[in-house]
C-alpha cells in the first residue's frame, strides 16, 4: 500500500512540475515585447502644422534586429508618396525608409527593409516619424510620431 502511495504521489508531483513549467514558459511568452504599434497621422502633427480633413494611421512593426514593416492608410486625401523620417517631435528629418503605394488610401515598405545601428539608436530615443506627402502639401499632410517599443 506505502508503495502504491508513493507512486501516486511521484505521479502527482510530475503533473505538478509539468505544469508549473507550461506557466513559467506561458508567462515569459506574454512578457516577450510586443513590436508592432499603431501610430496615428494628423496634420496637427506635421512641421508646420497642416490644416486637413484627412486622417489615418500606420501599422509600424521595428523589431531588435532593425527590420521594419509599415502599412499606412489614410482617407479624405490623395497620397503622392509616404516615408519613415528621422527627426524628434517637432522637427522635420530625412527620409531613411522609403514605401510604395500599393492602393489608392495605401503606402507599404518593402519586403526586407532595415534601420540602420544609428536609425534604430534614433528609434529608440523616439525620434523616428511617418508621414504621407500629397501635391497640396508636398512636405507632408499627416505625421504621426513612432514611440519605441523594446
Amino acid at each position: 500500500m506505502n508503495d502504491m502511495r508513493l507512486r501516486r504521489r511521484t505521479v502527482v508531483l510530475a503533473l505538478a512540475m509539468a505544469g508549473a513549467l507550461g506557466v513559467v514558459t506561458a508567462c515569459k511568452t506574454m512578457t516577450d515585447p510586443p513590436y508592432t504599434q499603431e501610430v496615428e497621422l494628423t496634420g496637427a502633427n506635421e512641421v508646420p502644422a497642416v490644416k486637413t480633413s484627412a486622417s489615418g494611421n500606420a501599422t509600424v512593426t521595428i523589431k531588435p534586429d532593425r527590420s521594419v514593416s509599415v502599412k499606412v492608410k489614410y482617407r479624405d486625401m490623395v497620397g503622392t508618396a509616404s516615408h519613415i523620417h528621422e527627426g524628434a517631435a517637432g522637427t522635420n528629418g530625412p527620409v531613411i525608409v522609403p514605401f510604395t503605394k500599393t492602393a489608392d488610401d495605401t503606402f507599404e515598405s518593402s519586403p526586407g527593409a532595415m534601420l540602420t545601428e544609428a536609425q534604430y539608436a534614433a528609434y529608440k530615443a523616439g525620434h523616428l516619424y511617418v508621414n504621407v506627402h500629397t501635391a497640396k502639401n508636398p512636405g507632408g499632410e499627416l505625421r504621426g510620431q513612432i514611440r519605441p517599443i523594446m
